[in-house]
């Protein structure tokens, strides 16, 4: 079994108000609303993000989002209003982490370096 694609979900309760987040979270609408409750964002060739609503589960999502230049992507964040908590790094990277309105933690991961993206091999 090949495994082609990977989609990480963002499960929020009030789905409207997520949506508008997460819209400006990536700087465009969703490319695609698929179903009532579900937008999808394309984040690379393969693999995206979805925000799912899911009154029971809501606000537990820990999705990683893996830049090429961690810098770049915060002050781009910033740009739109965004505060990621510090840079942080680890023995594999550098981290900054936000947390939606729901609770959800996103955490964007960069290489040591800020000219190429981590690798987690």
């Amino acid at each position: 079994m090949a495994i082609t694609n990977v989609l990480a979900e963002v499960t929020v309760v009030d789905f409207d108000a997520a949506l508008a987040w997460y819209e400006r979270l990536f700087g465009r609408p969703a490319d695609r609303r698929p179903m009532d409750g579900l937008a999808e964002w394309q984040v690379t060739e393969t693999d995206g993000v979805q925000v799912f609503h899911d009154p029971e589960r809501g606000g537990g999502a820990v999705p990683t989002l893996i830049v090429d230049d961690l810098d770049a992507r915060i002050a781009d964040l910033a740009g739109r209003g965004f505060r990621p908590g510090a840079i942080t790094t680890g023995e594999v990277g550098r981290f900054a982490i936000r947390t939606d309105p729901e609770g959800n933690t996103i955490t964007f991961a960069g290489s040591l370096s800020t000219d190429a993206s981590i690798d987690l091999a």
